[in-house]
């Protein structure tokens, strides 16, 4: 394993878990974070994520592997000694104390001056916007006012990072989106580095400046929002970031920068230089899908495909047409405010979407 030289901000060097036989829950990642970094661990439930974020804080001893915060060797910290600030999916509030209380806990333990508790505890909950509420009990609070509790609670004893693991998945959606955005405004003005977890798309590509999506213990790629939805890595990272259509094909042609598909009588183009007789999945995401002739581009028109509606969802900012056409079933989506000219059940349509809205992957 390589020294850790001039690391960045959180380093992690073949950090990995295992748990007796079978699988590891963590199988040797390297990660960095940069000072002031809006880092994401995202991915479905059991891919080890929240493993990670565990073994960062300190609450989980490696099975291999180093960790370093700002080029100290962490590894062998006991969870206590490395200044970290975790908020938890459940609060985890203490119910006999009060929001005060809860958010002085971390300070008194440290031994702090009375003085400097009293300041601090008023400049969090300040931050947190609780301030009236110091009084109150954690039965009498919100689940979001219990949230702002428990931020608060992680902030106050000024952490080296602050570790959040999944802290938004108890709130109903409105409410997630609110705290969502409060979240990053706190860490962007405070200039903390912060490590989330979390399985929600939009959580992790609104609130990062990069994420890392894993898969069964592995990274399977990290980049800022952008460059993992745009340009996935894998079939795995291109389906669990957003919506996909999913079609299995073979290179039926193609040369130095284009490949021509095909799926039974189906042909269609994509931005890929493969072997002929190459199988791959090709992927294209419902909203690059266009619909009808009316604005249809050069390049648009050159996969264009003839197909009958068979089922439209009205989901509020989008209508969602299931469309049907040579052996294939695609998923469309087209803002609401185009609703007016949706066609209905039954009727025939044009598809169409360009090359390069085509995700190709070699299948193993």
């Amino acid at each position: 394993m390589p020294p850790l030289v001039d690391p960045p901000y959180l380093a992690l060097r073949g950090l990995a878990k295992s748990y007796g036989e079978g699988k590891p829950a963590v199988a040797g990642i390297d990660l960095d974070a940069a000072r002031g970094e809006f880092l994401t661990l995202l991915g479905p439930s059991g891919c080890g994520k929240t493993t990670v974020l565990r073994m960062i804080a300190g609450l989980v001893p490696p099975s291999a592997g180093r960790l370093a915060v700002d080029g100290v060797d962490i590894t062998a910290l006991p969870a206590h000694q490395r200044n970290m600030g975790l908020v938890f999916q459940s609060y985890a509030l203490f119910p006999h104390l009060s929001v005060a209380r809860n958010v002085a806990f971390g300070l008194e333990m440290r031994g702090a001056g009375k003085a400097a508790i009293e300041r601090r505890v008023a400049d969090s909950l300040a931050l947190v916007r609780l301030a009236g509420l110091r009084q109150r009990m954690p039965r009498e609070l919100s689940g979001g006012q219990q949230q702002r509790v428990a931020l608060a609670r992680a902030l106050v004893i000024e952490p080296s990072l602050l570790l959040l693991d999944e802290p938004l998945s108890n709130l109903d959606a409105k409410l997630r989106e609110e705290l969502r955005d409060e979240i990053r405004d706190i860490q962007r003005r405070l200039g903390i580095t912060a490590v989330f977890v979390t399985h929600d798309q939009v959580e992790a590509l609104t609130l990062s400046d990069r994420v890392a999506v894993m898969n069964e213990g592995r990274l399977e790629q990290i980049g800022t929002p952008t460059e993992i939805y745009e340009e996935p890595a894998s079939a795995f990272v291109a389906a669990f970031i957003g919506r996909t259509n999913r079609i299995e094909a073979r290179v039926a042609a193609g040369d130095a920068t284009s490949s021509l598909l095909a799926t039974g009588a189906l042909r269609f183009s994509a931005i890929a230089a493969l072997p002929v007789g190459t199988v791959v999945t090709a992927m294209i995401r419902p909203h690059r899908i266009r619909l009808g002739d009316d604005r249809m581009t050069p390049d648009e028109a050159t996969n264009r495909i003839r197909a009958r509606v068979r089922k439209i969802v009205f989901a509020g900012d989008v209508v969602q047409c299931e469309i049907a056409a040579e052996g294939i079933t695609l998923l469309v989506e087209s803002p609401t405010a185009s609703a007016g000219s949706a066609p209905a059940v039954g009727d025939e349509v044009t598809a169409s979407w360009r090359p390069a809205d085509t995700l190709v992957f070699a299948t193993p």
